[in-house]
């Protein structure tokens, strides 16, 4: 999806234009076929742009769960040059990612700590750098 950024971006636009549509009732109005079609299809993108649909760019930088799972994601990331910082099991490469961090991921409450201990720093960093400028 990153290295086809610019297909991801039209979609995510048309996204955005049929929620919108859909919220201000214009779909109601259509002839019952059309609106069948354009719902459908904002069900599609939902399912599959969902998770993204207020990213307006490429990241500066991606934290990867599982490695062996997301390994294209991870792929994706280097092809880009776009820093990762990835949690590790024993079963995963270290020198693939950027930042590895040891870490059990398969254990949702490892997991919610170390992502809720890099997302503070990550604003901490951000805010201070706004700060300073």
């Amino acid at each position: 999806m990153s290295t086809n950024w610019s297909t991801t971006e039209t979609r995510l636009h048309k996204f955005r234009d049929l929620r919108a549509e859909q919220k201000a009732g214009r779909l109601n109005r259509l002839p019952k076929r059309d609106a069948a079609m354009l719902k459908r299809q904002l069900s599609h993108l939902q399912a599959y742009l969902g998770g993204i649909q207020y990213m307006t760019g490429l990241p500066d930088i991606v934290i990867i769960v599982d490695q062996q799972e997301e390994y294209t994601a991870l792929r994706e990331c280097v092809t880009l040059g776009i820093p990762t910082i990835c949690l590790i099991d024993t079963n995963c490469d270290p020198d693939l990612a950027d930042i590895s961090i040891p870490a059990n991921d398969d254990a949702i409450a490892s997991i919610r700590l170390i992502l809720n201990k890099l997302v503070s720093a990550i604003c901490e960093g951000r805010s201070s750098y706004i700060r300073n400028r």
